[in-house]
């Protein structure tokens, strides 16, 4: 399985390239799907280009985005568009339009009450644990890891040199017999490296412009489809990642 991750918590600095607006994301997902991309990770934006979760803009976001696109499409609940556990807890429970999946990281505070919300919704939730932080540990302590849908591994270490070392170590990590699929993903500069990993070890992952900006040869990617399209050819890893779907 190959996700892509549309935005992220990108803004319009970081070039037109990047979807902020839900026509944006919806065109952006559908040439991603176009390019092999089997799912679909995006952050709902405000009206000044800010990650939010508010019910409104999440419920006007998913129905654009599938009225183009069929295939499952997750959120972030990341602490960042609402620092307030309890306050980012009642943003959640207010959605009126449910996604696919949400990821959840793990190591920020009231994490796991916002995993069981979602949970209780019957939304999945991916459980996002970060290198670098006390995630894995708290993930092995939890009551929740026989439910979640997916661990979302996700590589901190931006150095190409590395990366692949630093992923290695958080799934050595996370093999605490949670039983759970793993989606490995790095970012940046070690988006690449952790993507080509994840491919060997036959586990799910994802890129897109919330990852990296960038092409394997350093050039500026022009849409999320081409890095896709990267991951799935230049790699040789569309048969590979479709065995292990």
């Amino acid at each position: 399985m190959v996700q892509v991750c549309l935005n992220g918590a990108r803004g319009a600095a970081d070039g037109v390239m990047v979807p902020l607006s839900p026509g944006a994301m919806a065109e952006a997902a559908a040439e991603a799907v176009a390019a092999g991309a089997t799912e679909v990770h995006l952050h709902p934006k405000s009206p000044c280009g800010q990650d939010t979760l508010s019910p409104r803009v999440l419920a006007v976001t998913l129905d654009v985005v599938r009225a183009r696109v069929t295939v499952p499409v997750g959120v972030t609940t990341g602490a960042w568009a609402e620092p307030d556990p309890a306050a980012r807890l009642e943003r959640v429970r207010g959605w009126t339009v449910l996604p696919d999946h949400a990821s959840v990281n793990w190591h920020e505070p009231g994490a796991e009450e916002v995993a069981a919300a979602l949970l209780d919704r019957g939304v999945g939730v991916e459980a996002g644990i970060w290198s670098g932080t006390d995630g894995a540990a708290r993930f092995a302590l939890s009551p929740l890891p026989s439910r979640v849908l997916r661990v979302l591994a996700e590589v901190t270490d931006r150095d190409p040199d590395t990366a692949e070392a630093s992923a290695r170590d958080l799934l050595t990590a996370l093999d605490t017999g949670h039983g759970r699929p793993v989606l490995l993903h790095g970012e940046e500069d070690g988006a690449w490296p952790v993507l080509r990993l994840a491919g060997r070890l036959g586990l799910a992952t994802r890129i897109g412009l919330e990852d990296t900006l960038l092409l394997p040869t350093g050039e500026r990617a022009l849409s999320n489809a081409q890095l896709v399209g990267e991951a799935l050819v230049r790699y040789g890893c569309r048969d590979h990642f479709r065995r292990h779907a």
